[in-house]
């Protein structure tokens, strides 16, 4: 009798020997499954690549564009004042003089003033969220009040910032025998400080929780205080994040307008101190923006936003840098 044919197999010459082998053909079908999906997971991977590549390269292209941008309009500015605008002193559109040193000088003191008052705050609140209290009601409850502090429209803290915090300034110069104004740079100064704590200390509690258990316990067990771990551990090994979470809060500290605008005082004038008024590059901006009743006053004030724009970058290029510089110690 002849044996009967198992339909399940075919047949494929072997490479090595040169006969016909047999295979099953469930493994023939299995084999060309996983092939297809092979195929389809590589052209998935080469198409969310190329994605990626797509993005990034229009963010630089946005950035660029924006760049442009701000050169293009402020051509007529350019034209006319060149570069003795950065450190020109009057601003006064009726005469068509333009000097932006003023504002220039009012952004950075606002925002380093800020961030100076920011930072104790920024890393007490990291470490407390980190290291001692990263678990636990009290903990949820800090950590949504802090994220709730960054939620909140800038024009909400000018409104406080307005009813609250520049009778208490009025005050404090009238106790110390500055001038009882009120607003100025300092006022700013606080209520950037208040806006901008949370990016520091959100960031700085993540790093914070991503130290290695076993550099903390091996500190405690060579006798290491809490204080001791946190300074000689903590410290060393997060720098570069804390620094990161110090630029992020900067950055936002520069560019922060309406608040600013509602509280630092609004004259054109050079601060003669942190208690004097002011005006910021970007509250110059809103407040004379729609004023602009001839190209030459428009440019300037496009011009402006230039300047900070390139401010931003040279600080932000400068952070990187030392964050780099940190790292790598």
């Amino acid at each position: 009798m002849e044996a009967p044919i198992d339909t399940n197999l075919a047949t494929r010459p072997d490479e090595r020997s040169g006969r016909v082998v047999s295979i099953k053909k469930q493994d023939t079908v299995s084999n060309t499954k996983r092939i297809n999906r092979s195929f389809r997971q590589i052209r998935a991977e080469n198409v969310f690549r190329r994605t990626l590549i797509i993005v990034a390269l229009s963010m630089i292209v946005l950035v660029l564009g924006i760049m442009l941008t701000l050169i293009w309009k402020s051509t007529l500015s350019i034209k006319s004042a060149g570069i003795g605008y950065l450190w020109g002193k009057v601003w006064d559109p009726v005469r068509d003089i333009y000097g932006a040193y003023p504002f220039i000088l009012g952004t950075l003191l606002t925002s380093f003033l800020a961030l100076i008052i920011s930072i104790p705050f920024s890393f007490a609140v990291g470490v407390f969220l980190g290291e001692y209290y990263p678990k636990g009601w009290l903990s949820d409850l800090l950590k949504n009040t802090v994220e709730l502090i960054a939620a909140v429209p800038s024009v909400i803290y000018g409104f406080w910032a307005l009813a609250v915090l520049v009778p208490i300034v009025r005050n404090f110069e009238t106790k110390i025998g500055v001038e009882p104004v009120g607003l100025g740079i300092f006022s700013s100064s606080l209520i950037l400080a208040v806006m901008v704590i949370p990016y520091a200390a959100s960031l700085g509690r993540s790093m914070i929780q991503m130290v290695p258990s076993n550099l903390k316990e091996a500190a405690y067990s060579l006798g290491a205080t809490r204080w001791e771990v946190i300074r000689s551990v903590i410290f060393p090994y997060t720098k570069s994040g804390l620094f990161a979470g110090i630029l992020l809060s900067l950055g936002r500290a520069l560019g922060e307008t309406m608040a600013v605008t509602m509280v630092i005082g609004n004259t054109s004038l050079i601060p003669k101190s942190i208690f004097a008024p002011g005006n910021t590059m970007a509250s110059v901006i809103a407040n004379e923006f729609t004023e602009a009743d001839h190209p030459v006053y428009l440019s300037a004030l496009i011009e402006l936003g230039l300047v900070l724009f390139l401010v931003t970058v040279v600080i932000n290029m400068i952070g990187k840098k030392m964050i780099s510089r940190f790292t790598n110690e």
